[in-house]
């Protein structure tokens, strides 16, 4: 029995890019979202920390992102963030510059060091004043020169994502992600015909009808729900201090100026009595 599955959900979006029995999925979302940059398509890959369907329910995913490596060594990272916190800018800078570092060992030089590319798909809104949904980041100077062709990272907003019509493999995949909870298996809508992407809903379903992946899918969503609620009361808890701070600096302004319009009025009074 099929049961609806959100892909965005770590265990489930591990299955699906991060397990050896699915690597054609990753092999085809590197290339759907890095195509324009990579100067050779990806074509085989070695996953780090492969997803095992054999764990127990009791345990936790400890790893969460998708780390791979291609055949010209070249390192990938995948990364699903449902909620956004005051440092994740800086953990997406801290985790692509960790696997960078990673390549060289003890007496290696820099010769061997090969692009490195981050991916994050950010359910929530974390440029507020940017309207785009997809980003790419890499090393420039100000006049748009870069230091070193190294890699990029790649951050993609699902709440500002709302393509209706499919144009690009990129798009194909972040709809399918967005929306993938919602897609009736025996009634796929045309921009999930491609056989890459019947491949991926078939894995959705098979995962939402194994009992075992199914609880552990729903242990992750209520731990989800919690960590969501303690997010919004910490977003009310600090938006009742800043309407308090400034509710405090509005009263001290307004007392300044009544003060300023004291002394001026004593000034005034002063240079009649003068006169």
């Amino acid at each position: 029995m099929y049961r609806p599955i959100d892909p965005k959900v770590d265990c489930v979006f591990k299955t699906l890019l991060g397990s050896d029995d699915h690597r054609d999925l990753l092999i085809h979302f590197l290339n759907a979202i890095l195509g324009d940059e990579l100067p050779a398509p990806v074509t085989w890959v070695e996953i780090s920390n492969p997803y095992n369907e054999r764990e127990t329910l009791d345990d936790k995913l400890t790893v969460v992102d998708v780390k791979a490596q291609d055949a010209q060594r070249r390192r990938f990272q995948v990364e699903i963030q449902l909620l956004v916190f005051p440092d994740l800018r800086a953990r997406i800078f801290y985790t692509w510059a960790d696997l960078y570092s990673q390549q060289l060992q003890s007496g290696q030089d820099y010769d061997r060091l090969q692009p490195t590319y981050a991916i994050w798909i950010i359910d929530q809104t974390l440029f507020a004043d940017r309207a785009e949904y997809g980003h790419r980041f890499s090393l420039r100077d100000e006049q748009g020169r870069g230091l070193i062709e190294h890699g990029s990272i790649r951050l993609f907003e699902l709440s500002k994502f709302a393509v209706e019509q499919v144009e690009t493999e990129a798009e194909r995949w972040l709809k399918f992600l967005k929306e993938g909870e919602r897609l009736d298996p025996e009634h796929l809508p045309d921009w999930m015909q491609p056989p890459i992407m019947r491949h991926a809903m078939s894995t959705l379903s098979a995962f939402s009808e194994k009992e075992r992946n199914y609880h552990r899918y729903q242990s992750r969503q209520e731990s989800l729900r919690q960590q969501r609620s303690i997010q919004r009361a910490l977003d009310e808890k600090g938006a009742e201090a800043q309407a308090e701070r400034q509710a405090k600096e509005e009263a001290l302004q307004a007392k300044e100026e009544a003060l300023a319009e004291v002394a001026r009025l004593k000034a005034l009074l002063s240079q009649r009595d003068e006169s």
